[in-house]
């Protein structure tokens, strides 16, 4: 039995449809992450499942109960904003343990299981802080477990490392990744993050103007993308998308009109040989890694990826190789093709 299913779910705004028929089932235990562009749905839909947001349309499963109609208390879900809306004159012991205070739990449970979530999300030495004694992801990991003292069929998540800098969104992440083996719930998070995507979930949601585009693991989306919105949407840097007639690309299916190929997928080559020929236009240095842009004329812009230690230089002519079997195929309509 699925943990959550959403059945043909609609929601609409007077007479603006903004989550267009969503079907999707999301398994017990299951850490699955919503993702798309800005207006896509995704927190609109992670809301409804929440209890928050109204289903116009559809039926909303938690385990074998329909949850369409319940209130938010009713459904055991508990939700982890980008706020961290903690108390400011509580200690973190108090923030985490309010939820279960709130429910007039006896204090020795409310302690056990405040000292539980501290362990799992070592926060022990911070129990008697309050939040202006802490940092951004210290602060985060209070919210979280004031989410966990609940027990709660799942958490959802939204944009919750939205508010951080580059580094403690690294070290969140692997918080995040460490506390769902640790604690086997099922997790619904939503991100505009692809690597957080990429590197947390165990499937990969991809929306696009209120549907679901394409559902699969971080490697099915990268590897066999569905259309050009996933090709191009999943990956850093995306996919290079060129029509098929600006490349000597031979074998291509009779109806295909585009060729895409990954950036790690090219190889460079002796001006005059490849796949497309170009000149190099930027250099992106990055350590281990240098992304080379090339002006590729018809074919347009290419990003190719090579060592940090090239010694390319703009202007430098070069042949652009493609990886035998590495190539994608899309029609008219951005569909893929095989």
């Amino acid at each position: 039995m699925p943990s959550i299913s959403l059945k043909a779910v609609e929601k609409w705004y007077g007479e603006v449809q903004v989550i267009k028929g969503v079907d999707l089932e999301i398994e017990e235990g299951e850490f699955v992450i919503f993702v798309g562009p800005s207006g896509c749905g995704k927190s609109t839909l992670l809301r409804m499942i929440a209890g928050l947001e109204e289903t116009s349309r559809g039926q909303i499963m938690i385990g074998d109960r329909d949850a369409t109609a319940e209130p938010p208390s009713k459904r055991g879900l508990a939700m982890v904003f980008q706020s961290y809306a903690l108390y400011p004159h509580m200690s973190v012991r108090d923030n985490v343990g309010f939820p279960l205070k709130s429910a007039g739990l006896p204090a020795t449970e409310i302690a056990e299981k405040v000292d539980e979530a501290a362990r799992a999300l070592k926060l022990g030495e911070y129990l008697d802080r309050r939040p202006k004694d802490l940092s951004g992801g210290q602060r985060q990991r209070v919210a979280i477990g004031r989410s966990i003292v609940r027990d709660p069929t799942a958490f959802l998540f939204d944009e919750p490392l939205s508010n951080l800098d580059a580094a403690l969104r690294v070290e969140m992440r692997y918080e995040i990744a460490k506390l769902h083996q640790t604690l086997a719930t099922t997790m619904i998070y939503v991100t505009h993050d692809q690597v957080e995507a990429m590197t947390l979930a165990d499937r990969i949601v991809v929306l696009e103007a209120g549907r679901v585009v394409q559902v699969g693991s971080p490697r099915e989306l990268y590897e066999n993308p569905s259309n050009l919105f996933v090709a191009q949407f999943i990956g850093s840097p995306r996919m290079n998308v060129m029509p098929l007639g600006s490349t000597s690309v031979s074998k291509a299916p009779a109806t295909a009109t585009h060729v895409g190929i990954r950036p790690e997928h090219i190889t460079l080559v002796a001006e005059g040989d490849g796949h497309v020929g170009g000149k190099v236009d930027v250099l992106e240095y990055l350590g281990a890694d240098t992304f080379v842009v090339m002006d590729c004329g018809e074919a347009g812009q290419v990003t190719v990826r090579v060592t940090g230690d090239s010694d390319l230089s703009p202007g430098d002519a070069a042949g652009l190789s493609f990886g035998p079997g590495l190539t994608r195929f899309f029609d008219t309509a951005g569909l893929a093709v095989r």
